[in-house]
């Protein structure tokens, strides 16, 4: 199991008590917050493993709070919003959230999405992992969870890390967004948008330009594809 410590980011002390219980019984250490100021004040005093983090806080936004922690980390987090605010979790992913859970939610779905968030940023090792995966400039070690670009390190975030390496793993070969979200986020089920944003923040890390990529191509009508860069 990959235990850690959690931060719970929320003002409704019913609801963070219930997901610190469960996170708990699965070993967590957890510490539950109440507001964005001071959620930033701990993860910089203390950083956490994860962040659990509610989009409707008091005072500063939770989507505020998720684009200053990305700003300077790359702390997983999970995000929890309201059923049918489909734009604020769109935004929320846009933020640098690595997965969401929607309001009211299974504590025990949540403590799963833990788990694994936490799993894939700790570099879980998958099925075929060889040497580091290559491509022109860009250098993908699963093994040490790191990429770099051109010799720069890239800050990717444990999901865009993960779709990365799958693409990278499987070139000139398009995958529907479902099929993405089933093989690199294990979900049988969920929204593909999600599949969309990480796609976009993919292309502003490692595309000369973005809005014209040439390795993370749109397939119409059907998804994406990996083109290698090969030596360019």
């Amino acid at each position: 199991m990959s235990a850690g410590r959690v931060l719970v980011v929320d003002d409704d002390p019913t609801v963070a008590e219930v997901v610190a219980r469960y996170l708990e019984r699965d070993g967590h250490e957890v510490e539950c917050v109440a507001d964005g100021a001071r959620a930033l004040r701990r993860a910089a005093d203390r950083p956490p493993d994860l962040v659990v983090l509610d989009l409707m806080l008091p005072g500063m936004s939770g989507l505020e709070v998720c684009r200053r922690l990305r700003a300077t980390s790359a702390v997983p987090i999970v995000m929890l919003t309201a059923l049918g605010d489909e734009n604020d979790r769109l935004v929320g992913l846009e933020s640098g959230a690595d997965d969401y859970v929607t309001k009211p939610f299974s504590p025990r779905e949540l403590a799963l999405r833990v788990r694994s968030v936490l799993r894939r940023a700790r570099g879980a090792v998958v099925p075929g992992v060889g040497g580091p995966l290559r491509d022109g400039d860009l250098v993908v070690d699963v093994v040490a969870h790191e990429a770099e670009r051109a010799g720069r390190r890239l800050t990717l975030t444990a999901r865009e890390f993960d779709l990365l390496a799958f693409l990278l793993r499987n070139p000139q070969q398009a995958f529907t967004r479902d099929q993405l979200l089933d093989r690199v986020w294990g979900w049988s089920f969920g929204d593909s948008s999600t599949v969309t944003v990480h796609v976009r923040r993919l292309r502003e890390k490692i595309e000369d330009d973005p809005a014209a990529p040439r390795r993370i191509v749109t397939v119409w009508g059907v998804g994406y594809r990996y083109e290698p860069a090969g030596d360019a």
